[in-house]
């Protein structure tokens, strides 16, 4: 015998099943929208790279129009002096700047994360945010008042090399310190826990236990603040002297006059580079994750056992 309860139950999942909202989105039509978003977004995205790329190998004098294939602007990039100077400065700079930038970004990242509590904890944790939400203007006039002002005092330093360096140190620090903090925050504190019962210093521990571990977040810090260097044009303004212009500058001060089909080439080489360090250091990452990962569910094997 059907009572009025069952009889309704049926007749709401009757109507539920023959939805015409539930019919009209399938899984089909949600598919096929998000691959047709995904590949707007990669086209938007990549579109004008390759339009970069593809004219690098353009003959005309015009950086716009095509005219046919040819390696002409490469073999002109070869014998620009100029440009190929301000290459060779902002790898550098972009290099010695990544190094600095993760040193003090680790220590910064694990002085926060590690000890919760100590004298100016408040201060360091807000100075080392602040130049991540401050407009890069802001901060260039900053470091070059403060520049002009030791050099009138002490005669030191000028602006050239160190100075550019200084600033982009400074920026840099800032963002390795974020990506550092989010590795230590997903790290298990019980391995240090275990490696102090086992009669490890504080440093034997960071030096066997957590910097280890910090390997993928060192090399994706190195990689972010190595890009940031290299592409900075802003602070490098600011704080350049004569004889001192980084490829961004020289690209901006040619820019000016017309674009110059020599700047396509360095720009190719530039992309051809970072997407090998890019894919180098993704496959590093992921096997780094991977044998940490096995060893971790090995350890637990053996205890286990």
């Amino acid at each position: 015998m059907k009572t009025p309860l069952k009889s309704s139950l049926r007749l709401s999942e009757k109507h539920a099943t023959k939805s015409p909202v539930t019919m009209a989105v399938s899984p089909k039509m949600i598919k096929w929208f998000s691959q047709s978003w995904m590949l707007v977004v990669y086209v938007f995205l990549y579109m004008p790279i390759v339009t970069l790329v593809i004219f690098s190998f353009n003959d005309s004098q015009l950086a716009a129009v095509w005219s046919h294939a040819s390696l002409r602007w490469y073999a002109a990039l070869m014998k620009d002096n100029d440009l190929i100077s301000a290459v060779l400065l902002s790898l550098k700079i972009a290099f010695l700047s990544a190094l600095i930038s993760v040193f003090f970004g680790t220590f910064t990242a694990f002085a926060l994360n590690r000890y919760k509590r100590f004298q100016g904890r408040t201060l360091l944790s807000s100075m080392a945010s602040t130049p991540l939400v401050m407009p890069d203007v802001i901060v260039g006039l900053s470091l070059l008042l403060m520049l002009v002002s030791l050099q009138h005092w002490l005669g030191y330093p000028e602006r050239g090399l160190f100075t550019i360096l200084l600033g982009h140190a400074l920026l840099g620090t800032a963002y390795a310190t974020v990506v550092v903090t989010s590795r230590l925050r997903e790290m298990d504190s019980k391995l240090d826990e275990a490696a102090m019962d086992l009669g490890c210093q504080p440093f034997q521990v960071f030096r066997l236990v957590t910097l280890p571990l910090l390997v993928p977040a060192l090399v994706s810090a190195f990689l972010l603040t190595f890009t940031l260097s290299f592409d900075d044009v802003v602070l490098s303004s600011f704080l350049s002297g004569p004889g001192y212009s980084t490829m961004p500058m020289v690209i901006f001060s040619r820019a000016r006059l017309g674009l110059n089909p020599t700047i396509n080439a360095v720009a190719t080489v530039t992309i051809t580079v970072v997407t090998i360090a890019v894919l180098a250091s993704s496959f590093y990452t992921s096997r780094q994750e991977r044998n940490r990962k096995r060893e971790v569910a090995q350890g637990y094997n053996d205890m286990n056992k």
